[in-house]
């Protein structure tokens, strides 16, 4: 079962959804529209190592846009911070977004209840695209969770992406043990 705006609307006004900025233009039917904020960034390294930290270098999107290229990874953020205290955020593309052959998220599209933070996109594109700040990049739905959750992510010991950001966050699989 997804929530619908109506549900949307309630869970804010009981605070276990929380997103800013919000605006009721941008609540559908059974979702909310998040937009791509002005901050971007690449690994630095060409090949990556998932048991190192690998660093990634921060630019912003100018004001003219910023032409996206194929074979890269970018890390994306959203404006919104959101918080889910009782549900099980999902965050999908849109489908304008799909048609420009954007991708913007190549596994992690689930967060955990407990979830407080903005979202780090992980954006790849099938052909060159011009994207803006501002622009609407996706959307949240919320799914609601069957029974008590003992480990909400922002209390967990072990939650790498608990430091509130309004900049995209690297991979911190390096912190595993394997």
């Amino acid at each position: 079962m997804i929530l619908s705006d109506l549900s949307i609307l309630e869970e804010i006004k009981d605070g276990t959804i929380v997103i800013e900025p919000f605006d009721r233009k941008y609540l559908g039917s059974n979702s909310y529209d998040v937009h791509l904020g002005k901050h971007l960034a690449v690994y630095d390294a060409p090949v990556l190592d998932a048991k190192v930290h690998n660093t990634i270098s921060h630019f912003d999107i100018p004001e003219e846009g910023y032409v996206l290229q194929p074979g890269i990874l970018y890390l994306g953020v959203t404006e919104e911070y959101t918080e889910t205290h009782k549900h099980v955020p999902f965050l999908e593309g849109k489908s304008s977004t799909g048609r420009l052959g954007i991708d913007i998220h190549a596994t992690a599209g689930k967060g955990d209840v407990g979830f407080c933070n903005t979202w780090t996109l992980e954006i790849s594109c099938v052909h060159p695209v011009r994207i803006y700040a501002g622009m609407p990049i996706g959307q949240l739905i919320y799914f609601p969770v069957e029974g008590q959750v003992e480990n909400l992510y922002n209390k967990k010991e072990n939650a790498k992406y608990t430091e509130r950001t309004i900049r995209p966050v690297e991979s911190m699989m390096w912190k595993n043990k394997f």
